[in-house]
This record gives C-alpha cells, structure tokens and sequence, in this order.
C-alpha cells in the first residue's frame, strides 16, 4: 500500500467509499451514522465532499501497484464549525474512510500515521477528529485503538433527529517512534 496527495477530482473516490460505508452500515442495521441512501445520490452531500476535496488535503491510501483508493483521509487546520476550538493549532481529519471489504487490514491506521506526519511536517502537536458516537460506540472506540482520547461530546440536530458526535484527539510527538 501507498499513500499519495488527492485533490479536487478524488470527491468522486471518497464519495464511492462512503457510499460502501452506507451500504455496509446499512446491511448491518447501523443506519444512525450516515442514513441509509448513497451519498452520490445525495445533491447535498456531493457537494460537501467536492468542497472537501478542493479546499482541504486529501491523502489517499492505495494498492502499491495502482487501482481504487482503499482509504482516504481528508485533513485541515480548521476544524467543522460544530467542534469546539482546541487550545493550540492542530490539525483536524475531517474525513477518514477505508475500503469496508478491506476492514481489519490496516488501512485506517496507515491513514492516521500519514496524519500524524503530516501535523509534524507543521509543526503541530495535536491530532483531532471527530466521530459518531451513537449505536453502540464501537466507532468511538475504534478511534481509541488508533490512539485517540475523547475531548467532548456533541449533538447535531437534524432535520430526521439528533446526531451524537463525539471529539477526540491525540498528541503527536516531536518524533514517530
């Protein structure tokens, strides 16, 4: 695997693999997160990602050989409106979704290392993101076996109910080791 720079024409890539995310969440009953239609079907939503991959970094875990993105990150210096301000700069991973018929092979923690690189490339010393808490917090507590801690909880109300959110966040070191 390889992780490289994305850009404005890779919104169609992170659109593909939310929408596998929809349908493996759906297939599963887990529709609370991210609803049960495809988000390329969904007017707003694509152009949230078009608008993402445009004004933020987008990296882009791939097969070393070439082929479809297994996972991507989208990163920035300013977090989403709804997270609460951080203490010191950082840097916020506004997206990170891997290929679901990949789970469990290391994408998502490629992705977060290549995170934490990238914020000491800045100078910065503090990773965050944020997550849905709901259901039963297995994604809150996947951000925790990558080294995140939680910061703070948060409700988004939407149209079709509130959205629990919570923060999280790591320190990242001088160093990797």
């Amino acid at each position: 695997m390889r992780i490289r720079t994305g850009g404005p024409d890779s919104a169609q890539d992170l659109l593909a693999l939310i929408d596998g995310a929809v349908a493996w969440l759906t297939a599963r009953g887990r529709t609370g997160q991210w609803g049960t239609v495809p988000w390329s079907r969904r007017p707003e939503s694509v152009a949230r990602a078009e608008r993402s991959c445009r004004e933020q970094l987008v990296r882009i875990a791939e097969p070393a050989g070439g082929g479809a993105p297994l996972g991507i990150c989208v990163l920035s210096e300013q977090p989403p409106s709804y997270a609460d301000t951080a203490d010191r700069p950082h840097l916020y991973v506004h997206w990170l979704v891997t290929d679901r018929a990949r789970s469990g092979s290391g994408i998502g923690a490629a992705l977060i290392a290549d995170a934490r690189r990238e914020a000491r490339a800045r100078g910065l010393d503090l990773l965050r993101v944020d997550c849905y808490a709901g259901g039963d917090g297995r994604l809150v507590e996947q951000y925790e076996r990558l080294g995140f801690t939680r910061a703070h909880a948060f409700t988004v109300d939407r149209p079709d109910g509130p959205w629990p959110g919570q923060v999280l966040e790591q320190s990242v070191p001088a160093t990797e080791g």
